[in-house]
């Protein structure tokens, strides 16, 4: 096994670790594309919580009908999701860097946590990722979300040259 093949498996061997499974990514419904690329930087455009058949997990707002908990399982799928579409961009998850991922909390105008919803996203790209998943980060509320989906996570990546 060569050294480019070690590395190869070391985001598949996190995901089995942790049951998952990446999500085939989803093709967008409007007039964008999912990943833009320039140069080595790779710009992942916001993703939210589908599941596998292409429906929000959950719906509402943080500070009205959705709590902490489901909240974070929503960022959690959005970083899922997110780590699909890079992999259908790069085609290796071991060769990608984050730079900046920001959080969209759906959220009533008092609720001020939304760092910690994004926390869900964020602790999971580093435990998948490792050192590579860690990343600059902005987290913001919003009155409301495509689908009604209470969490959107976008990123900024680098693709890292091939060993």
């Amino acid at each position: 096994m060569t050294s480019s093949d070690e590395t190869t498996g070391r985001v598949a061997a996190a995901l089995a670790r942790r049951g998952l499974e990446l999500p085939a990514p989803l093709v967008p419904n409007a007039t964008y594309v999912p990943v833009a690329r320039s140069g080595s930087l790779l710009f992942v455009s916001g993703q939210l919580p589908f599941d596998a058949d292409g429906n929000v997990i959950a719906t509402g707002r943080l500070g009205d009908d959705v709590d902490f908990e489901l909240a974070r399982a929503c960022a959690e799928r959005c970083a899922l999701n997110l780590l699909a579409q890079l992999q259908a961009a790069v085609g290796d998850l071991d060769r990608v860097q984050l730079v900046k991922v920001q959080t969209f909390v759906a959220s009533t105008p008092e609720f001020d946590r939304h760092h910690v919803v994004a926390n869900g996203a964020s602790d999971l790209l580093v435990e998948l990722l490792g050192e590579r998943g860690r990343h600059a980060r902005s987290a913001f509320g919003v009155a409301a979300l495509p689908f009604g989906g209470p969490v959107e996570v976008e990123a900024v990546a680098e693709e890292l040259p091939a060993a």
